[in-house]
């Protein structure tokens, strides 16, 4: 297995959610099913959520792919069965574990919002139907699956919309993360929603994330100052030249830099210098200094200085700076500064852009602090507030049966909150004139689908009294994705995914999109669908 306990590969080398990662009542239902005939009756659920995470107006939906990876390799195996069969009644007839070790999703049929999609409350992310008990089994691990994988990607998407679209993030929260799987899911979907790299190198292996990392503050500290590297010998970038002795060009380096920044050249730390020096051996092209193992003004970045100038001189250029303490912003500034100084008293102009990276604990409030204007911050590092969604740990997300053998079926429950809208149903989005989203319709299948330019009289949810709306245009929303058992396209890429979210946001009114306070997104029914809803809370017939 590549990653958790909770996966196994599937024909192709996938990794996929074994079925058993499930609810005992999903097997207690199951069997009731199975004894009352009912076992391959037609069944519809959906799966939604009811509130925008994190306080906001919009979601990203995310995890269709797994979803479909699971479906497609679903089948419980000898040791599962025997398993359920530990665990249920001892009586209970072998023809039902019969039954079940049969079971794929031959005749499962998904509609989805695409990956990547703007989701809003109550909007279906799937409907998944077929045999209803094959599909009554299926909702835990697709609430697994979807649930976790929007939530992170959605807050992802939050701090993009935080850093502005030209800061470079980096998750690196795999430590921080609620076991592997949760670390994997969260490298993946935060880049979904808008990260442009990850530490995660499972995730570039397995899904292509682009991966990214340098060195840690172990690395630097491990040097005293008296190592002798084996080979100290440098080659010019150009492989033109002769090589040179790389830590003597530093030390000679120290002294022109110290004397600039009026500093003695026994300040700096010689065993952050001698780490940096072999890093910089080892790559010379992707040369980077973390610079707050001692201190930064006194010792990291003049040692830093000292490794970039000698390494200038051969034709590299380093790649970039780190901090991981202490006053970000402030320092990211001053740094610059001295970054501007040195360069220009060495006639050496691309020190000037060195990329400053950032970490430490970065949240929401700390991100808008780095992204504001004049912020020399270009790379921001976050973990633990990406990948733990701290904000709000869970999105949510229900799975509930909307019809059986073709008649809705509706919850009403004592709560109204979690009253569920009955049927089989469509979903279709209302655009302006210039592409921006308007208004999100819900309908019975049954139905003919919404034209632009037609003038409609819908129901927001909530609202008490109609309204008459004319889109310019209409978008249908869920697509169908499994027929039978059977991919009806090729899934996309995540590259894909993550430029279709981006542009998906960029649709979005920016009273949507505020973080604090935002506008709700207008969700509608059509008066067919709400007359069945007021139908059967009144006690009306299926």
């Amino acid at each position: 297995m590549p990653f958790g306990i909770a996966m196994e590969a599937d024909g192709e080398g996938r990794a996929v959610v074994r079925p058993l990662l499930t609810d005992l009542y999903q097997a207690t239902m199951a069997l009731g099913y199975w004894r009352a005939g009912r076992a391959c009756e037609a069944a519809e659920f959906e799966l939604f959520f009811r509130q925008c995470p994190f306080g906001g107006s919009f979601a990203l939906a995310a995890g269709l792919r797994d979803c479909m990876c699971f479906l497609r390799a679903f089948r419980l195996q000898d040791a599962d069965v025997q398993f359920l069969a530990s665990v249920l009644p001892p009586d209970t007839d072998p023809a039902f574990f019969k039954h079940l070790r049969a079971l794929d999703c031959s005749g499962v049929t998904v509609q989805a919002l695409p990956e990547g999609s703007l989701a809003f409350p109550g909007v279906p992310l799937l409907r998944v139907s077929g045999p209803l008990l094959l599909v009554q089994l299926l909702e835990t691990p697709l609430l697994c699956l979807v649930s976790y994988a929007s939530l992170v990607a959605t807050n992802a998407a939050r701090l993009r919309l935080i850093a502005g679209p030209d800061k470079k993030l980096l998750e690196m929260g795999l430590r921080r993360a609620q076991g592997p799987d949760g670390g994997f899911t969260a490298s993946i979907y935060s880049y979904l929603g808008g990260f442009n790299s990850s530490s995660n190198t499972l995730a570039g292996q397995l899904r292509g994330v682009p991966v990214a990392g340098t060195l840690a503050h172990s690395f630097v500290t491990s040097f005293s100052g008296s190592e002798v590297p084996p080979d100290p010998m440098l080659a010019p970038a150009s492989s033109e030249g002769p090589t040179v002795d790389l830590t003597a060009s530093v030390d000679l380096w120290l002294k022109r830099v110290c004397t600039h920044l009026g500093l003695g050249v026994q300040e700096p730390h010689p065993g952050e210098r001698a780490a940096f020096v072999a890093y910089a051996l080892a790559f010379p092209r992707a040369f980077q200094g973390l610079l707050d193992s001692y201190s930064v003004r006194r010792s990291g970045l003049p040692n830093f200085l000292a490794v970039a100038l000698a390494l200038g001189e051969l034709g590299y250029r380093a790649v970039g700076v780190r901090l991981d303490s202490g006053d970000l912003l402030q320092q990211a500034q001053e740094i610059r500064g001295i970054f501007r100084t040195v360069g220009a008293q060495f006639q050496v102009p691309w020190l000037e852009s060195v990329p400053i990276a950032v970490s430490n604990n970065i949240d929401e409030k700390q991100l808008g602090r780095l992204a504001q204007e004049g912020s020399e911050v270009n790379i921001i590092g976050i973990g633990t507030s990406v990948v733990t969604c701290p904000k709000q740990p869970s999105m949510g997300c229900v799975y509930k049966l909307v019809s059986v053998g073709g008649q809705p079926r509706m919850k009403l429950t004592e709560d109204p909150e979690k009253q569920t809208l009955p049927g089989s149903k469509a979903a279709f989005r209302f655009l302006g004139s210039d592409g921006s989203f308007q208004l999100d319709l819900l309908q019975l299948a049954e139905e003919p689908p919404p034209k632009a330019g037609q003038e409609l009289r819908v129901w927001p949810q909530g609202a008490q009294e109609p309204r008459t709306v004319k889109p310019a245009q209409v978008e249908p929303l869920l697509r169908l994705c499994l027929q039978q058992g059977q991919l009806c396209e090729p899934l996309p890429s995540l590259e894909e995914s993550r430029a279709f979210a981006q542009q998906s946001l960029s649709r979005l009114n920016p009273a949507h999109k505020q973080l604090q306070n935002p506008t709700a997104y207008p969700v509608a029914l059509s008066e067919k669908l709400r007359a069945l809803v007021v139908s059967l809370s009144a006690g009306g017939p299926l």
